[in-house]
């Protein structure tokens, strides 16, 4: 290879990077908008919490729709054009999200927003894993899904800064307009060259399809995995703004600040733990999360209670460590899954096969808030999402260690 070739390969990697970066924490950011002001919205509609959790399980339920739709798509037509139809689908729902103007209207978004959603992660994920060098996938798999963690970060500085000043509804205004950026990104992002050498489904359906179906086992594997691991992030990040709220009476301001400090925790932890997967295999360093998640769950929901009657700043600081550490495991598992999943699904299938697999866990842990939620009536929320917490990294350290490891499996193989 020349060294123009290898010039141009390292520019197209970090721009394929960057895109799936970018687009995965825009969607993440319009996603977490909605847990911010649950409890606002609720109150403008006259609607109960768990009514209004609904609205963050429809979106979910509706992501494995979006994923196969965008997935066949990715596999049929490449992966560049799909990303760009479905940033632009999910940044209008986003924005039509901010004029509801009852809660029914709003329910109707939230699915539709959903099939933005899970169209992004499966495709843009393919794209990113298929064009960085095999040896850094942990590491840079760790920094493409920290963009969710970055994206409910961007979500807390936009409630501090912003709804105080405009309400909820300038929000989800805001959060459609960004998510346009990321066309011009992706116009500068070449074709998966792996796509191309493994492009079935652009030629014969019939035999696309008879792949699919002859690694059912691996794709039930992977829903199995990723239904795990969904349970994981949405139990322990989707209610913990209303748990700051409602039961420990943290103002608007010290809310997203201690949100904001988790999901820098998080983004550390994706970064670190993906770096620890290139060196020591993927499996391995999941668990090593998922162990040290349990560890933190006292820290985490039952700050104030190990420090009784300490000063109000005290307990804040205490509360912010145990978010940090909690997200830092959560998504320091996490941050090994696009690496992982991607190298577990053939090559013919990649496009569809990880999103895919992915959006049915997300349907299946779609549950979370509602279960939390129901708990609630009988256990305090610190109680109900600290015995969720331990239950489901138990179930994640079992399914990832009972499952296959394809460590550093070339993409450019021919069709699997």
């Amino acid at each position: 290879m020349s060294v123009a070739a290898a010039i141009d390969d390292r520019a197209n990697a970090r721009n394929a990077l960057i895109a799936g970066f970018l687009g995965w924490t825009l969607d993440a950011f319009d996603y977490f908008i909605l847990t911010f002001v649950l409890v606002q919205v609720g109150a403008e509609f006259h609607r109960s919490m768990v009514e209004m959790s609904l609205t963050l399980t429809a979106s979910l339920v509706m992501r494995p729709v979006g994923a196969f739709i965008f997935g066949l798509m990715a596999d049929r037509y490449g992966r560049r054009l799909p990303l760009m139809l479905d940033v632009l689908f999910y940044s209008i729902i986003e924005i039509l999200s901010g004029f509801a103007p009852n809660y029914t209207v709003f329910l109707v978004l939230r699915l539709l927003y959903g099939i933005g959603m899970g169209g992004e992660w499966g495709v843009g994920a393919s794209l990113a894993m298929e064009s960085v060098p095999a040896k850094w996938r942990g590491i840079l798999s760790g920094v493409l899904q920290e963009g969710y963690a970055l994206g409910n970060l961007l979500a807390a500085l936009a409630f501090w800064t912003i709804f105080p000043h405009w309400g909820w509804r300038a929000m989800f205004f805001i959060g459609g307009l960004p998510a346009l950026l990321t066309l011009f990104i992706r116009s500068r992002v070449k074709e998966s060259g792996a796509w191309r050498a493994n492009a079935v489904a652009k030629t014969d359906w019939r035999a696309y399809f008879c792949s699919v179906a002859a690694n059912w086992k691996r794709f039930v594997y992977l829903v199995v995995l990723m239904a795990a691991m969904n349970f994981i992030s949405h139990g322990t990040q989707d209610l913990y703004p209303a748990f700051l709220q409602r039961q420990l009476h943290f103002g608007t301001g010290t809310t997203a600040i201690i949100t904001a400090i988790s999901m820098v925790g998080a983004i550390v932890g994706g970064i670190l733990v993906g770096l620890y997967s290139d060196r020591s295999g993927r499996r391995r360093a999941m668990i090593a999360a998922m162990v040290l998640g349990i560890v933190c769950i006292p820290l985490w929901v039952f700050a104030p209670r190990l420090i009784h009657a300490a000063s109000a700043a005290r307990e804040v600081a205490l509360v912010a460590v145990g978010a940090f550490f909690m997200q830092f495991m959560v998504q320091g598992s996490w941050g090994v899954i696009p690496a992982h999943i991607n190298e577990l699904s053939p090559g013919a299938l990649r496009g569809f096969f990880p999103g895919f697999a992915y959006q049915i866990g997300v349907l299946i842990a779609a549950s979370s808030a509602p279960i939390e939620a129901l708990l609630g009536k009988h256990f305090t929320l610190a109680q109900s999402m600290g015995m969720f917490a331990a239950i489901v990294f138990i179930l994640g350290a079992i399914v990832t260690a009972a499952g296959p490891e394809a460590h550093r499996v070339s993409f450019d193989r021919a069709p699997q």
